[in-house]
C-alpha cells in the first residue's frame, strides 16, 4: 500500500484474455530494462515506482511499471484476483511489452510475483531486487493467523474484510486468494534461480517479518545473493534514506549485470 504521487496521464494498455486490460507505462532506454512490481492492493503510481522511474530515466535505462488485474488503472475487481493471475500478468508484460533482459524489482507481494515471473522466464532475467519481499504470505501471514471464527466466515462467505493500517477501508481477503496462493508457495523447497539477487528488509516491518528475507536467502540456489537489513526500517521503506539506499542498490546491481 503506497501513496499515489504520479501525475495523471493516460497509460498504455495490454489486452489480456476475456477482455481484461493491463495498464502500464514504459520509458525507453538501454538494456537491461527494469520492471517494477508493486505490492498487495498497491499500484504503479506509488512513490517507489516513480522514484525508480526517474532514476532509470537519468541513467538512460529502460523502465516499465504496470498494474495487476484489479489494481490501479487496470480492469477487473480486486477480489477476483489471485497470486497466479497476477503472476500471469507479470509474465505477459515481460513477454509482450518488455524487450531484452530485465531486472525485476518486487515490493512486498511484488517480491513473490517477481520470483514466480523469474521462474517462468529465467532466460529473460538479469537480476532481482526485492523490497520487503513477501513470498508465501497468503499461507504464512494470513491463513496461519486467522481465528477459528474468521476461517468459518471465510469458508461460508468467500470473503473476509479485515481492518487496514493503510487506510479507512478494510482489506478484502478472499477464499480464492488463499486457496490458489497455496499452489504457488516457494519457501518450502529450493528455488532454482541462478541470477544475482539483492534484498532489502526493515527489521521493524510490522507486516512481513525480516526473517522471511533470510529464509529466501537460504532457499535460493543462486550464490550471488545479498540481504540488507535496515534496523529502523518499516514495511514501506519509502523514506528519503530508504529511497537513497534503494537507488544505490539498483545502481550497483545494474553495474554488475549490465
Amino acid at each position: 500500500m503506497t501513496d499515489a504521487v504520479d501525475a495523471p496521464s493516460e497509460p498504455q494498455i495490454l489486452a489480456r484474455a476475456a477482455g481484461a486490460a493491463i495498464a502500464y507505462r514504459k520509458t525507453a532506454g538501454r538494456e537491461p530494462g527494469v520492471i517494477f512490481l508493486s505490492g498487495f492492493m498497491s499500484d504503479m503510481s506509488g512513490g517507489k515506482a516513480i522514484f525508480l522511474e526517474e532514476l532509470c530515466r537519468r541513467r538512460g535505462q529502460a523502465f516499465l511499471r504496470f498494474d495487476y488485474f484489479g489494481h490501479g488503472e487496470s480492469s477487473g475487481a480486486f477480489t477476483d484476483g489471485t497470486i497466479g493471475r497476477w503472476a500471469e500478468d507479470a509474465v505477459a508484460v515481460l513477454d509482450e511489452v518488455a524487450t531484452g533482459p530485465q531486472v525485476l524489482i518486487g515490493s512486498s507481494m511484488g517480491g513473490w510475483i517477481m520470483l514466480l515471473a523469474a521462474l517462468a522466464r529465467p532466460e529473460r532475467i538479469a537480476g532481482l531486487l526485492g523490497i520487503a519481499p513477501a513470498p508465501d504470505f497468503t499461507e504464512d501471514l494470513i491463513a496461519s493467523e486467522l481465528t477459528a471464527e474468521q476461517k468459518e466466515a471465510l469458508a461460508r462467505e468467500g470473503v473476509l474484510h479485515v481492518p487496514s493500517e493503510y487506510g479507512p477501508e478494510p482489506t478484502p481477503l478472499t477464499r480464492d486468494l488463499i486457496e490458489e496462493g497455496a499452489r504457488h508457495l516457494l519457501l518450502r523447497r529450493r528455488i532454482p534461480l541462478a541470477m544475482p539477487v539483492r534484498l532489502i528488509h526493515g527489521m521493524r516491518d510490522p507486516d512481513v517479518p525480516w526473517q522471511t528475507s533470510l529464509r529466501l536467502v537460504q532457499m535460493l540456489e543462486s550464490e550471488d545473493v545479498e540481504l540488507q537489513l535496515v534496523k529502523e526500517g518499516d514495511h514501506r521503506l519509502s523514506a528519503p534514506q530508504d529511497l537513497d539506499r534503494l537507488g544505490k542498490t539498483l545502481d550497483a546491481l545494474l553495474g554488475a549485470v549490465g
